[in-house]
């Protein structure tokens, strides 16, 4: 695998890859948690 740029990786960082049936392995890792943590059922601890 390529080495990738920075000005990449921030574009692909904002890009889900919608309508394509991979994912966007650098959007997956940035939104990481963030379902998790919003939804309001979560127990704090």
């Amino acid at each position: 695998m390529s080495k990738k740029t920075v000005a990449s990786n921030n574009a692909d960082m904002v890009n889900r890859n919608k309508g394509t049936n991979g994912t966007n392995i650098a959007n997956s890792k940035n939104t990481g948690n963030r379902g998790k943590q919003l939804n309001p059922n979560q127990k704090k601890g």
